[in-house]
């Protein structure tokens, strides 16, 4: 029995920087073998938002070209409040070895609404023992360009702005049953109105086809789901109206009858 290696990524933070997290650890072009660890780090971008006004964080370990990636492993999320130290472990069987596929990335969440997500460089893994998806294999195939990573993708809530999903809706205006890839995107859940008025009760999206397994299915086509993160606020206040007044009816003073 062949037991695989782990590679452990080691996340450890500078102290809070004034701006959105820039990735400046693996170096690009970088290899690290199989079960070594790697120290990330990320410094100040210079570009807002600051990360005092980041809430929480998801590290992600992507595999892929620049246009054409998924995430290979996820955290659960973080709190940048608990510190910016995290430690990722990745099995040598969820990709290959091929030269510069892959990059790290920092999805975080902002006070005001919307995510921003950082890259880091491009490095290669070694060691890797299994094999990529056809079409994260296809793109690496055709050549990586250079070791910069995906440009940063700011979706914060700007003041005065539409949010994410209102006027640039991006990936998540796509259906879900539509898109493709091993990361989808689901659209935020519609708010109700203070009164129904609509008679179309059609579904919004197209129902999708439920098959049972009888043996063993394939790998996976869906590894990770991103929600629209949220882009409207509730508030409330206490009833201020008046209570009922007591029922008078025959089973009420019924009741009366047997209070003492």
């Amino acid at each position: 029995m062949r037991v695989s290696k782990a590679l452990t990524l080691l996340v450890a933070s500078a102290p809070l920087a004034l701006a959105d997290p820039k990735i400046t650890s693996p170096a690009a072009g970088a290899t690290v073998a199989a079960g070594t660890t790697i120290t990330v780090t990320w410094a100040d971008s210079g570009e807002p938002p600051s990360v005092a006004d980041l809430t929480t964080y998801t590290l992600q370990l992507f595999a892929g070209t620049n246009a054409v990636n998924a995430p290979v492993k996820s955290l659960p999320v973080a709190q940048f409040a608990a510190g910016n130290s995290i430690t990722l472990t990745v099995e040598p069987t969820i990709g290959g070895s091929t030269k510069n596929a892959y990059f790290i990335g920092l999805l975080s969440v902002a006070k005001a609404g919307g995510t921003v997500q950082s890259f880091s460089d491009r490095f290669t893994l070694s060691g890797m023992t299994a094999e990529f998806p056809a079409n994260i294999k296809a793109a690496l195939a055709a050549g990586v360009p250079s070791t910069a990573g995906p440009p940063k993708i700011n979706n914060v809530v700007a003041a005065g702005a539409n949010p994410p999903g209102v006027a640039d809706a991006g990936a998540w205006a796509i259906p879900y049953n539509k898109q493709t890839g091993l990361t989808r995107y689901a659209p935020m859940q519609p708010v109700p109105p203070t009164s129904i008025t609509a008679t179309n009760t059609a579904p919004l999206w197209p129902t999708s086809a439920v098959q049972f397994a009888a043996t063993h299915m394939p790998i996976p086509t869906v590894v990770t789901t991103l929600t629209q993160a949220n882009t409207f606020s509730v508030s409330s206040h206490a009833n201020t109206a008046a209570s009922a007044s007591a029922p008078v009816d025959d089973m009420h003073k019924f009741l009366n009858r047997w209070k003492d």
